[in-house]
């Protein structure tokens, strides 16, 4: 039998934003309810977004346009409204572990980071630390599921695919705008 190739990924589309911390760029496709992101994080440069789409997703062709509905919401969180995000459509793949795991950290709640020991616990692995690690530096959509949430074990920054003074940022930024739990 020959191998059959997945169909070509839809076209896409990429905008960016001026933030803070940088310009933020996302890359985004065509799902049943309006737009899904596949990719976003703090570059101007698409070059810097594509390769961490999965080989599936990666869309043969990408038109920049001036803007998307989803900057609207990038904007709002950069503006102190760090909730946001929480329902912005998100499509990545990879195996059953970093999908669950990028589901995960969707739940970790703005201004409480936890640490990668925590986040593993979340996931139902405890002792899968360097697999929830791997979750966060596999994670094409940056923001949307907020890896910049997760800290080494020892309270550190750790690592950040796009730098760790945006890390830091967007922890001091939701520490001051998150709701405070009662």
């Amino acid at each position: 039998m020959t191998p059959t190739r997945p169909p070509a990924a839809a076209p896409a589309r990429t905008a960016t934003v001026a933030t803070p911390p940088g310009p933020f760029t996302v890359v985004v496709t065509d799902g049943p309810d309006g737009d899904v992101v596949l990719a976003g994080g703090w570059t101007g440069d698409l070059g810097d977004l594509l390769p961490v789409v999965h080989p599936s997703l990666r869309p043969e062709s990408v038109a920049a346009v001036p803007w998307l509905p989803v900057l609207d919401v990038v904007e709002a969180f950069h503006s102190g409204e760090v909730g946001a995000i929480d329902e912005v459509a998100v499509r990545q793949r990879s195996g059953p572990f970093l999908t669950e795991a990028w589901e995960v950290l969707r739940t970790v709640p703005a201004g409480r980071p936890d640490t990668y020991a925590a986040f593993a616990a979340r996931c139902g692995r405890p002792a899968a630390v360097r697999a929830a690690a791997n979750a966060c530096a596999r994670n094409a959509a940056a923001l949307f599921v907020p890896c910049h949430r997760v800290l080494g074990s020892d309270g550190g920054l750790g690592g950040f695919r796009w730098g760790t003074d945006v890390k830091r940022w967007l922890l001091d930024h939701e520490a001051e705008h998150a709701a405070v739990p009662v």
